[in-house]
């Protein structure tokens, strides 16, 4: 393998310990070696950092191993060059494994400009990043709890969902509430709690009311209706967080939502995924290519079959 990196790190990142490999020396020379360990704590990759500086040493590579990778990205980013790579297209040839010797594979292959760096976004589209991505979690334990209420109300022969488009709408949370305080409902108050459009519908509602709530699932409707106030509170935070971290980003999310079936909230996961900045990605084949969207091509003595997964590994 031909050198092109005089001076270069590889990271083997742990838990607890950052296994270091410096190579360095001329080109054609077989280059020098030094190895040594951190700690991941914050004094640990400090040092970390004042080492590489005092070898002037800003070409480093390390593997994205879980969320390891994210401490040590964060205090060298401002320092050095930092390529974060794909484990499994940097995997050492079966052997003998130990994190030295990892460390030295990477530090070889970063030497020889064989690792190609994974797309790490700058940290503000990386905060925006962890937020969409947690507001999908909530918004799906926020969809079971929904499930949770249907599934005991069908089970207990009321048919709330047959009649109402939306049982969590306006009406239907207000029939959801006193269903829990009563466990069945008579023709005046169904009346007195219906909006809308729906006011036509009281005849049916009754037909679908008439069922009795044991107190049981009274009890089960109410623990998920309180789960479900909090995760929509916390997905009403995270909304607010969103839109300042997009402050900076008004163009761009506009342009973004001209496409057709993009809404600010898809707009927002997409600059969240991608950043604003196209220049990491080469042509728009690239970026289909990353996110995983163009076929896999898989050709051997001149034939070619499909993989088992129509999806390319994204980059």
């Amino acid at each position: 393998m031909e050198a092109i990196l005089e001076n270069c790190c590889g990271l083997d990142v742990h838990r607890d310990t950052v296994v270091a490999c410096l190579l360095t020396g001329n080109l054609e020379d077989r280059p020098k070696k030094e190895i040594r360990t951190f700690s991941t704590m914050s004094k640990g990759l400090h040092e970390l950092a004042a080492w590489l500086y005092s070898a002037s040493c800003i070409h480093v590579a390390m593997e994205s191993t879980g969320v390891y990778w994210k401490p040590v990205y964060r205090v060298l980013e401002e320092s050095c060059e930092i390529k974060l790579a794909n484990a499994q297209r940097i995997k050492n040839v079966p052997g003998r494994k130990t994190d030295i010797a990892d460390s030295e594979w990477i530090a070889k292959l970063l030497r020889c400009g064989l690792i190609e760096g994974s797309f790490v976004p700058p940290e503000d589209i990386r905060e925006l990043r962890d937020l969409t991505r947690y507001r999908k979690k909530m918004v799906n334990h926020a969809s079971a709890e929904k499930n949770r209420i249907q599934k005991v109300l069908e089970s207990a022969g009321i048919k709330l969902a047959s009649v109402i488009s939306d049982v969590f709408g306006v009406t239907g949370r207000s029939i959801l509430n006193r269903l829990m305080d009563k466990g069945k409902l008579d023709e005046d108050t169904v009346r007195s709690l219906v909006k809308g459009q729906i006011k036509k519908k009281v005849p049916q509602l009754m037909d679908a009311l008439q069922a009795q709530l044991s107190s049981h699932q009274q009890f089960l409707i109410s623990q998920s209706w309180k789960h479900l106030l909090q995760l929509e509170e916390a997905i009403d935070h995270l909304d607010a967080a969103i839109d300042q971290h997009l402050e900076p980003y008004r163009v761009e999310m506009e342009l973004l939502q001209t496409i057709p079936g993009v809404d600010v909230t898809a707009a927002s996961a997409i600059l969240a995924e991608i950043g604003a900045d196209m220049l990491p990605f080469h042509s728009e084949r690239h970026i289909a290519s990353w996110a995983g969207l163009s076929p896999g091509n898989y050709e051997s003595a001149g034939k070619k079959s499909p993989p088992a997964s129509n999806m390319a590994i994204p980059t």
